[in-house]
């Protein structure tokens, strides 16, 4: 099944991403990812992307696309995908139905408040990277990761100011794909409200799985 996870920040789309990845069995596929993969392995549009990222701006569309297209034509991507961050905008979108067919594409609704909530309260390890949040899935030792004894701290971007200005970038980048994808008839809404496993619920019986 080739999927597309829509939401705002905060929606839980990565998360969720990673329980459907092994019910699926298939890959889960975002754009910071390809990018990173795209750096390390010095190709020349990892070259490119990284030349972008280290002078401060943000990746161009057509280098976009072009890792994406070259990411969805590996072995694994063949028979699905669950692709997160992508696509941004509705020039993506058309470009991405040049050269792949989505099956279904998910919209994790979430309000601007629940949004807020769920990212001002995240909290991250330094050293390991584990999310932990102070309502759903505190540490054991404040500021200490369960894991790695590593530092658990505020990102700046999940600061509540700095939240509030994703959402806005979001609801007027982004949110028209939900209207593009709906007159397709792909599109089908989640309630992101609630924890993680009930929105799994609601994904499976949403999608029939």
């Amino acid at each position: 099944m080739k999927l597309i996870f829509l939401g705002p920040p905060g929606a839980g789309k990565g998360t969720l991403a990673v329980r459907v990845k092994e019910l699926l069995k298939t890959p889960h596929i975002s754009t910071g990812v390809i990018f990173r993969d795209a750096i390390a392995a010095k190709s020349p549009l990892g070259l490119k992307v990284k030349a972008v990222i280290d002078a401060g701006k943000l990746v161009d569309d057509e280098t976009t696309i072009a890792l994406v297209k070259e990411r969805l034509s590996q072995a694994d991507a063949q028979a699905g995908y669950i692709l997160d961050g992508f696509p941004r905008t509705i020039a993506q979108a058309e470009a991405l139905e040049t050269f792949s067919v989505v099956d279904k594409v998910v919209n994790f609704d979430i309000s601007n408040d629940g949004a807020i909530e769920r990212l001002s309260g995240r909290r991250v390890c330094r050293k390991c990277g584990f999310n932990f949040h102070t309502i759903f899935n505190k540490p054991k030792k404040e500021g200490v990761c369960d894991f790695c004894g590593g530092e658990v701290y505020v990102r700046e971007d999940d600061k509540p100011s700095a939240v509030t200005k994703r959402l806005e970038v979001y609801r007027v980048q982004t949110e028209p794909l939900i209207d593009f994808y709906c007159k397709k008839g792909l599109l089908v809404d989640i309630d992101a409200s609630p924890l993680v496993d009930e929105i799994l619920v609601g994904f499976k019986k949403a999608l029939r799985i």
